[in-house]
């Protein structure tokens, strides 16, 4: 009798570099993952977290070289997209939610993440994302569909269900709440349980 493999949401959102920065480990941990994105501001905005390293100047600075040393850690390329303070972050994720309209999700977001943390693919429009996913079947339309919104709204819901507070944000079967690419090797240990 064959055992069924564990399933764990990945809450993620493309303005994360952490969440960049997990999606590079998902291959090496055990189990299926459902990649789910979510608007990370408007969640914290509800369950009142407050995106310190945004407001903290010396956190921010710490930031940027703790991304480096987790970057170097990975064996992932980290260089954010010199157009990343004309992306539209909710855009980014209807881009991802088409793809998964058309069963290319997890694709999407991969690619997604590569344009905006080690890339520089413009992402400033729906003509520009429909450019890097064309090859998935994404369309302006389908990026920019009234559902896009709503279902946005239902992953961040969801978020907010589970417990989340932040991203990256992993959540198994089980209702185990990890949160960050720090806590990897805790979530590995608990899938391989």
């Amino acid at each position: 009798m064959s055992q069924s493999l564990t399933r764990t949401t990945f809450f993620f959102d493309f303005r994360s570099p952490y969440s960049y920065l997990a999606s590079t480990q998902l291959d090496g941990l055990p189990g299926e993952f459902a990649w789910r994105p979510f608007d990370v501001l408007e969640l914290m905005k509800r369950v009142g977290n407050v995106p310190t390293t945004v407001i903290c100047k010396p956190k921010q600075a710490y930031a940027r070289a703790d991304l480096g040393r987790w970057a170097a850690l990975y064996g992932a390329r980290l260089s954010p997209n010199p157009g990343m303070g004309g992306v539209d972050g909710p855009r980014l994720l209807h881009a991802a939610l088409a793809a998964e309209s058309l069963s290319h999700g997890e694709e999407a977001s991969r690619r997604l993440f590569g344009a905006m943390w080690a890339g520089d693919a413009p992402l400033a429009t729906s003509a520009d994302l429909t450019d890097l996913l064309a090859d998935l079947g994404v369309t302006t339309e389908l990026i920019e569909a009234p559902e896009r919104a709503a279902e946005l709204e239902a992953n961040t819901a969801a978020a907010i269900e589970a417990g989340v507070f932040g991203a990256p944000s992993f959540v198994t079967e089980g209702g185990l709440l990890f949160f960050g690419n720090d806590r990897l090797d805790f979530l590995r240990r608990a899938l391989a349980a």
